[in-house]
C-alpha cells in the first residue's frame, strides 16, 4: 500500500499551522508577544547582551563592522549602544537567533496555557490523559528554550550553565562553544524548531480534544478509543528520546566543524559526518515523528534494490557506531563504542582504541549510552528487522497489532480529503476515510 505524502500537508505542519490557528481562534496573539518579550530580556541579560548599570556620559550608537583580528565574522554588522543606564550589543547572527528563539519560546509557551486552560475546564473528559499528554508536550519548546536561557545570544561567559548543557550534549568544550558562538545559535534554533513540529503534529493528531475543529479525518474517533497504558507512555518517552538524542547527535557535526574545517577533513572524518551522524540522526528523528510512514517504507521496499542499498547503509553506519570499526578507520576520525572504550582504559591505539570526546563520567556514559548504543542499536535493528520495530514503537495509542502498512494490500485504500493523515504519520492511529475522501482511491 503507498503511502502519499501530500506537500501541503508537509508545507502545513512546517509552517506550524495548526498552532497559529489556536492562538488566533484563543485570541492570544498578546499572549505570545508577552513570552516572547519576557524571553528576549532575560536571555539578553543572561547572555551578556543588555547590562543594566551606570554608564557616564550621554548616549552613544555605532556600527560595528569587524575587529582588527578579523576573527567572529558572524558576529558583523553588530550594534553596541552605550546610554547612561546601561549598555546594549546586538551581534548579527546572535540578534536574528534571539528574535527567532524568542517567538517560538512565545508560541510554544501560549499553546501550553491554552491547553492546560482548556483541561482545566473539563477534567472530567474522557479523553483526559492524552489531553494530560498533550499539556507536557505543550510545555516542550518553553522548557528547551528556558534550560539553555541566554546561551544563543552570548557574548561572554554569563549563560555558562546553557553553554555547558550544549557543550556536553555535542560532544564539544565550553570554551570551544564560546569561541564560535555560532554553533549556539544553530544549536537553540534547531532544537526548538524541532519541538515546535512536534508540538504542531500533536495538535493536528489531538486537536479535537482542545475544541479544534477536526481537520484530521478519523482523528477523533482514534484518540477516544486510545488506551493510554504503561507500554503506550513507555512507547512515548521512548521516541521522545530518539528525537533529542537524534537532534543532538546531527549537531554535534556541527560542533566537530569548530575545530576541523570540512574542507580539509579525511575520507573517515566525511564517513563520520554523513553515515554516523546524520544518516542516524535522521533516522531516529523520522522514526520519532513519524514512525508508521518511516517504518511502513522500510518494510515495504525490503526487497527491492533501492530498499536493500538503504538497509545496508543504515546497518553498516548502525553496526560502526553501536560497535566499533578497525583501527585504521578509529584513528583517521570516525571511531566507534568499542575503539571508545578501549581509549578510556589506557589501551594502545593499535588496537583500535580511541580517546573519547569527555573524561570517564556521567557526561560520557550518557553519551555512550543515548547516541552510540540508542541510535546505533536502533538502526541495526531497523535494518534487520523493521517490523518488529514497527510492533514495538509503532502503534502507540493500540498496543498489540502491527501497522497497517504491514499487512496485506487490501487493495484501493481510502484517505481523508486532504490526501494528507498526520494520525497514520504520527503512529497514532489507523487512517479513517472521511466522507468527502471515501470515493477517491490510491
Amino acid at each position: 500500500m503507498s503511502e502519499e505524502w501530500d506537500p501541503a500537508g508537509i508545507l502545513s505542519i512546517l509552517s506550524l499551522s495548526e498552532v497559529r490557528r489556536l492562538i488566533r481562534e484563543s485570541h492570544a496573539r498578546m499572549m505570545v508577544v508577552f513570552f516572547a518579550l519576557v524571553y528576549a530580556l532575560g536571555s539578553m541579560a543572561l547572555g551578556g547582551m543588555l547590562t543594566i548599570t551606570r554608564v557616564p556620559g550621554g548616549y552613544t550608537a555605532e556600527v560595528l563592522w569587524g575587529n582588527a583580528l578579523g576573527t567572529g565574522a558572524w558576529n558583523y554588522p553588530g550594534f553596541l549602544l552605550v546610554a547612561p543606564w546601561g549598555i546594549v550589543s546586538l551581534p548579527f547572527l546572535a540578534t536574528w537567533s534571539m528574535v527567532i528563539v524568542s517567538v517560538g519560546v512565545g508560541l510554544g509557551t501560549t499553546v501550553a496555557i491554552l491547553i492546560s486552560v482548556r483541561l482545566v475546564r473539563d477534567l472530567r473528559r474522557s479523553s483526559a490523559q492524552p489531553g494530560a499528554v498533550g499539556a507536557i508536550a505543550g510545555l516542550t519548546p518553553a522548557m528547551i528554550a528556558l534550560v539553555t536561557l541566554g546561551a544563543c545570544c552570548s557574548t561572554t561567559a554569563a549563560a555558562t550553565a546553557g553553554v555547558g548543557l550544549v557543550a556536553q550534549a555535542s560532544g564539544s568544550s565550553i570554551e570551544n562553544l564560546l569561541v564560535n558562538n555560532w554553533y549556539l545559535d544553530l544549536f537553540q534554533v534547531a532544537v526548538l524548531a524541532v519541538a515546535l513540529i512536534a508540538q504542531e503534529m500533536l495538535l493536528e493528531v489531538y486537536g479535537a480534544l482542545f475544541g479544534l475543529p477536526a481537520r484530521v479525518a478519523g482523528a477523533d474517533a482514534t484518540v477516544a478509543t486510545a488506551r493510554w497504558d504503561a507500554r503506550s507512555w513507555a512507547v512515548g518517552a521512548f521516541r521522545g528520546l530518539l528525537l533529542v538524542a537524534g537532534v543532538t547527535w546531527s549537531l554535534g557535526m556541527f560542533a566537530e566543524w569548530t575545530t576541523t574545517s570540512p574542507a580539509n577533513a579525511s575520507a573517515a572524518l566525511w564517513f563520520q559526518w554523513i553515515f554516523q551522524h546524520q544518516l542516524l540522526a535522521a533516522l531516529a528523528v523520522s522514526v520519532a515523528l513519524f514512525p508508521s510512514a518511516i517504518l511502513g517504507g522500510l518494510a515495504r521496499r525490503s526487497r527491492d534494490s533501492l530498499g536493500v542499498a538503504l538497509r545496508l547503509a543504515v546497518f553498516v553506519a548502525g553496526a560502526s557506531l553501536a560497535i566499533g570499526v578497525p583501527p585504521a578507520v578509529a584513528s583517521a576520525g570516525a571511531p566507534g563504542l568499542v575503539n571508545e572504550v578501549l581509549g578510556s582504559l589506557g589501551l594502545p591505539a593499535a588496537w583500535g582504541a580511541v580517546a573519547p570526546a569527555f573524561a570517564p563520567g556521567v557526561a560520557l556514559y550518557l553519551r555512550w549510552a543515548f547516541q552510540y548504543v540508542l541510535l546505533g542499536g536502533l538502526a541495526m535493528l531497523l535494518a534487520v528487522a523493521p517490523a518488529f520495530v514497527a510492533r514495538t514503537i509503532g502503534w502507540t495509542s493500540r498496543p498489540g497489532p502491527a501497522p497497517a502498512a504491514f499487512a496485506p494490500d487490501p487493495g484501493a485504500q481510502p484517505r481523508d480529503s486532504s490526501g494528507f493523515s498526520i494520525a497514520r504519520l504520527a503512529g497514532v492511529g489507523p487512517d479513517r476515510p472521511s466522507a468527502a475522501g471515501s470515493a477517491r482511491e490510491r
